[in-house]
């Protein structure tokens, strides 16, 4: 056996808790699971069965803990896991997977499917069965603080590009601020927009806030691949400057693994409740806007739905803030069939959209998603996530469905009354 297979049979056994155990003894085999996963809906496949993707790990646990498979096992009726099945099983457990939650959601006893797939892909890890994209994510969030390698100079070089275009001072490392915002690589670099609109809104608000040039980026690559050891280290950093700085509450953006990570995960990751609130960017424009702080000049007229992130609105709670949002500027919301908790996910979370390999089967997948929107017959698509919304956007430019997307953050700035100051010449 080698060295990497036993490390990733030693993570496996320390997956094995007491609630693992009781998921795999309760399972009733129903297949439930598999018509609350796109992957499986989109491709009939049965191998996408979000149970069985488990196989590995449960096989592992009856050979080992169970008095039956122990036996089994005594007089060579049960196989151990090799590398080699380890290896097949990699593109079920991370290009197959979003973490989304629906199947944990639809299961009738109540077993919970993301939470075992996150304990495997732990040993998946250790093993050296993680993709190559999203090794090299999490490598770069280790090393230089984001994903995509952003830097904090490039940070700078469109917090000043936002400052041109909005006259306003976005502050960085600001003492005593009562918020400090976090922001997503793929925001950095692909929306750097929503910094502006961030700026424009509590500009108006009158709130006080910060960026942290030593904790800026709040994706958590350490959860997408499963170790919990790395996913530590990086709730820790936004921790330490939220301490530093002494801010009320930190501010998760849009972003869903992000929200997920520091929200309801980061206090067990660092063994002490935080010293703050955690607040996803929408839970505080929806405080904002309930004491009458977002005062719109115009409405949007379009029909548009919304798209809810999985990690914000399933399995993080965020379900009526984004809807009070876009009522509030939108005239025309259509809702999906399936929305809220039962939303479907984009088909890239969880790591997926950083593996290369899984393009295709994620591209199918969307068929689920492309389905629900092209019901409702809205032309805009809104959603709170940067990854659903780099993952969408691809999808719907493959498929050509002439549908645009947009951030709730940056539709809220766009319409609001007074909206900026006058830059000086």
């Amino acid at each position: 056996m080698s060295a990497s297979l036993e490390r990733g049979l030693d993570r496996f056994r320390e997956a094995l808790d007491a609630d693992t155990a009781s998921f795999f003894a309760t399972c009733v085999r129903c297949g439930m699971c598999a018509e609350a996963c796109l992957f499986y809906t989109e491709t009939k496949e049965p191998k996408y069965t979000p149970i069985h993707k488990l196989q590995p790990l449960k096989r592992l646990w009856w050979r080992e803990y169970t008095l039956l498979g122990r036996i089994a096992a005594a007089v060579g009726l049960s196989k151990p896991v090799t590398d080699a099945e380890l290896s097949a099983w990699s593109e079920l457990v991370y290009d197959s997977c979003t973490l989304c939650g629906r199947c944990s959601l639809i299961c009738p006893v109540g077993n919970d499917i993301t939470y075992m797939i996150r304990r495997m892909r732990d040993g998946m890890a250790a093993a050296g069965h993680a993709p190559p994209g999203l090794v090299g994510a999490t490598r770069r969030a280790i090393e230089l603080g984001s994903p995509m390698g952003v830097t904090l100079a490039t940070l700078q070089a469109q917090i000043r590009h936002q400052e041109e275009a909005t006259g306003i001072p976005i502050p960085m490392d600001v003492q005593g601020a009562e918020y400090l915002v976090l922001l997503s690589s793929m925001e950095i670099v692909n929306n750097a927009e929503v910094i502006g609109a961030v700026a424009r809104i509590f500009h108006q608000a009158g709130i006080t806030w910060t960026l942290a040039s030593d904790a800026f980026e709040a994706t958590n690559s350490g959860i997408q691949i499963g170790v919990s050891e790395l996913a530590k280290e990086i709730v820790l950093r936004t921790v330490t400057a939220a301490e530093r700085l002494g801010v009320r509450a930190v501010v998760s953006p849009e972003c869903g693994h992000a929200y997920m990570a520091l929200r309801w995960e980061g206090p067990d990751l660092i063994g002490r409740p935080y010293r703050f609130e955690v607040l996803h960017i929408l839970e505080l424009l929806d405080r904002l806007r309930a004491a009458g702080k977002l005062k719109l000049a115009s409405t949007f007229d379009l029909p548009i739905t919304f798209h809810d992130p999985c990690q914000i609105v399933r399995r993080g709670g965020v379900i009526d803030a984004p809807r009070n949002l876009l009522n509030l500027v939108a005239t025309d919301v259509r809702e999906m069939h399936d929305h809220g908790v039962y939303n479907w996910c984009c088909g890239g979370g969880g790591g997926v959209s950083a593996s290369g390999r899984a393009e295709e089967l994620r591209l199918t997948a969307f068929n689920k998603k492309r389905g629900q929107i092209e019901a409702t017959g809205a032309k805009v698509v809104a959603t709170a996530c940067a990854n659903c919304r780099m993952v969408m956007e691809e999808a719907i430019d493959h498929y050509q469905m002439g549908v645009e997307l947009k951030g709730l953050t940056e539709l809220i700035a766009d319409h609001l009354e007074q909206e900026t100051p006058e830059v000086a010449a």
